[in-house]
């Protein structure tokens, strides 16, 4: 079922004589204020939550329109309740300044020119024809925020707040304590996630949430800024954090870090992955998400398969590696399903044997043995397959595979969000922290990068 349009999203829509013809039909004030109607132009995640809260978090990507968000709930209660108090928090005053007062999307930009606040820099100080005001703080400077009292506040990038000698927690909690004007004192916080102590303590319970992407806004964003974020940061760590808004974290004890894997990935523009195949009458054909081993000096290329124990059970990890000639491994690709059935992942390693031109699937047969490898072999009666026995724990298996990242010898081509989450809930000594019940995707990683780095290498012997 498609979502249905927001009102600006349908008025974007319309024709040109549509928009035309509905502006002609308004007197010039109608027409200052259909502009600076926030009702009519917010999409219904940045406008405030419904029930009784007191501390609302709006987490999302760059460019998702926050500080809109957060500038628009400030004007919406200061022009209607004159004995509002407000507290504006920045990272520093500089940019409380020109961020939420004086940028596009501050307080001074929001609202039509008849209504907007008088604006003192030398007081700090917004007021209001009502008489309702806002006071600039600094969260570098968190005794500032001691003494003052406030009916609201509005917080913003906060997991950016410098907080070397705790100072961002000294100003949270000195704003908090000092938000006992009113009769429902409210606090907004703005931010791009960053797993930092305060972000981290607030997600953890207690305060409405709104979640968002950057591309959630693509009506008011360039499309060459869309695709070119797109096609540099999908699925990065960096990509999933500022862009998509995801609050990513390190699970203490992980056997791999995202910092480590962040060092081990490549572009796929810096290792081609092109495959080209003979049609039959002289040409060739390309594919997006395959290449020629030979062409770029691949020695081997292997595909882990760690099967599930029944259909509706966990997904079946596919995973696709390669050994190059300079004695690195390569992940190439992540093709593992959800909820499969045997034929059904099996075909799936079929194609992708295929389209890799894999040399040999390595498969977990603890779950079925024998079945494993004729489901295999059905799918493709020509497909090598080579059975593994699980005789150690996963964490066990993985442990040496983490060592060959820690060492610089394993690459990713590209980003595998769902794959590397699994990877960094791992734990050492045991333990899965990660999503879903099992690493699947790991575990399948870990066989074909065993395969191909930590394979039993045969020594000459001199008779």
């Amino acid at each position: 079922m498609m979502n249905e349009l927001t009102d600006a999203e349908f008025f974007a829509e319309s024709s040109v004589q549509e928009r035309r013809a509905l502006f002609s039909s308004l007197n010039r004030r109608e027409q200052q204020d259909f502009l600076y109607h926030w009702n009519f132009w917010a999409r219904p995640e940045q406008r405030q939550p419904a029930g009784d809260w007191s501390i609302w978090l709006i987490m999302a990507g760059r460019g998702f329109g926050k500080t809109r968000a957060g500038a628009e709930w400030v004007r919406s209660i200061a022009e209607c309740d004159g004995s509002a108090r407000f507290a504006l928090v920045g990272a520093n005053y500089a940019e409380t300044r020109t961020v939420m007062v004086e940028g596009e999307s501050g307080l001074l930009s929001i609202a039509p020119p008849q209504q907007r606040p008088i604006w003192e820099p030398s007081l700090k100080r917004l007021t209001w024809e009502n008489g309702a005001q806002a006071h600039l703080y600094s969260a570098a400077e968190p005794e500032g925020l001691r003494g003052p009292q406030h009916s609201h506040a509005w917080c913003d990038e906060i997991a950016k707040w410098m907080n070397n000698a705790g100072q961002a927690e000294a100003a949270w909690d000195n704003l908090k304590m000092g938000l006992r004007l009113g009769f429902r004192p409210q606090l907004v916080a703005t931010t791009t996630p960053r797993p930092v102590p305060l972000v981290r303590a607030l997600v953890s319970g207690g305060v409405a949430i709104t979640r968002g992407r950057t591309r959630d806004n693509d009506l008011h964003l360039p499309v060459a800024f869309l695709t070119a974020m797109e096609a540099d940061y999908r699925g990065t760590r960096l990509g999933r954090q500022e862009l998509d808004g995801e609050l990513i974290e390190d699970v203490e004890g992980a056997l791999w870090t995202r910092a480590m894997i962040e060092g081990c990935r490549v572009g796929r523009d810096a290792v081609r992955v092109e495959h080209s195949r003979d049609t039959g009458d002289g040409a060739s054909r390309s594919h997006d998400c395959a290449r020629d081993e030979r062409e770029i000096g691949f020695v081997r290329v292997v595909i882990g398969v760690d099967p599930p124990a029944s259909k509706n059970g966990d997904a079946c990890g596919i995973i696709v590696a390669g050994l190059g000639a300079d004695g690195k491994a390569y992940i190439l690709a992540d093709c593992s399903v959800e909820k499969a059935s045997p034929e059904s992942w099996a075909r799936k390693v079929a194609d992708a044997a295929d389209r890799y031109d894999a040399d040999r699937v390595i498969a977990e047969a603890n779950q079925g043995g024998a079945m494993v490898k004729s489901v295999l072999q059905a799918a493709k009666i020509s497909l090598p397959v080579k059975l593994v026995h699980a005789a150690r724990g996963k964490v066990a298996r993985a442990e040496p595979v983490a060592a060959l990242y820690e060492n610089n010898r394993v690459h990713h081509v590209g980003a595998f969000p769902q794959l590397e989450d699994e990877m960094c809930g791992l734990l050492v000594g045991g333990g899965y922290e990660g999503p879903g019940r099992s690493p699947d995707r790991a575990d399948a990683l870990v066989w074909a990068l065993t395969e191909l780095m930590l394979g039993k290498v045969r020594v000459p012997r001199v008779r």
